[in-house]
């Protein structure tokens, strides 16, 4: 049988192992999802199998500068529960990976699973370890690697939970790390207008349009609560349109602009963004059981 990418994604996500053990364990059991699971328990992947369908969304961010300020590493390393997040073992556990990372500069989550630690273990034989201390199921969710030739780059973690890297040219730190700041709490979709996509700009539109229409006013007035409404929208999901959260007089472009400097990229991370978060419900649980 065919080992797909679908097949090696489905039994990533139900056993939290790495891209690599996933393929070689359907490798080996000619893509039988079930028994590629027994077969990773049986296996070194049997720590992170008896934690699988466990939902990790809280966690840790990091940011790891180089020396030269000119190369950044960001990552996300997930746990089950925000207590997990403030033990030693865990905190190490992702300050190594950042480490690790901003050594070898990984090109994505996959190659990063698979590097070695000075220990000798790879960084998914890590992962089993720290599931087996800690109790939890640990996922070590996304990692980026940031760099730039000739601007500056700017990092600027909120807490624990959010963290961004941001990328202008120049040399000014500062203001890249203001910027970084404002990404931070602002979370802009991209840097300016010209980076939205049609399809977002036509489904606002059209919400804006059948909002307008229900408020009774003539076609001439719909035309100009249009424009008004879509140049209100461009500038709250735009990093240049948003106010400049420490001068809200100012907009981010105009502040970057006086500064003869421009955005180049930015990266933000916030623990658990994008995971669907199990909501226990006591009483259909305890109805459930009745039932039985």
């Amino acid at each position: 049988m065919a080992i797909t990418a679908a097949l090696v994604k489905e039994l990533r996500e139900r056993t939290g192992s790495g891209m690599m053990d996933c393929k070689k364990a359907l490798m080996e059991t000619d893509g039988n999802m079930e028994e590629a699971i027994d077969l990773m328990r049986a296996s070194g992947a049997a720590k992170a199998a008896k934690k699988a369908g466990r939902i990790a969304s809280e966690g840790l961010v990091n940011v790891t500068l180089s020396d030269d300020k000119k190369t950044a590493i960001i990552l996300e390393v997930n746990s089950e529960t925000d207590f997990v997040t403030k033990g030693d073992a865990f905190v190490g556990f992702v300050s190594t990976l950042g480490a690790l990372a901003l050594k070898n500069q990984p090109a994505d989550i996959e190659t990063f699973l698979t590097q070695t630690l000075e220990s000798g273990e790879t960084v998914e034989k890590a992962r089993e370890d720290i599931i087996a201390k800690v109790g939890e199921n640990v996922s070590v969710r996304r990692v980026q690697t940031i760099k730039t030739s000739d601007g500056v780059i700017g990092a600027y973690k909120h807490g624990e939970r959010i963290a961004v890297v941001s990328v202008l040219s120049g040399n000014d730190a500062d203001l890249a790390k203001d910027v970084a700041m404002h990404i931070a709490a602002s979370k802009p979709e991209c840097i300016s207008e010209d980076q939205l996509s049609d399809d977002l700009l036509e489904r606002e539109k059209a919400i804006f349009i059948e909002q307008a229409k229900e408020s009774g006013k003539p076609d001439n007035i719909i035309e100009k609560m249009i424009v008004g409404r879509m140049k209100k929208f461009v500038g709250e999901v735009t990093l240049y349109g948003q106010s400049f959260v420490k001068d809200p007089d100012t907009t981010v472009g105009a502040l970057v602009k006086a500064n003869n400097a421009a955005v180049e990229s930015f990266v933000r991370f916030e623990v658990g963004e994008g995971i669907e978060k199990k909501v226990d419900n006591f009483v259909e649980e305890v109805m459930a059981q009745a039932q039985v």
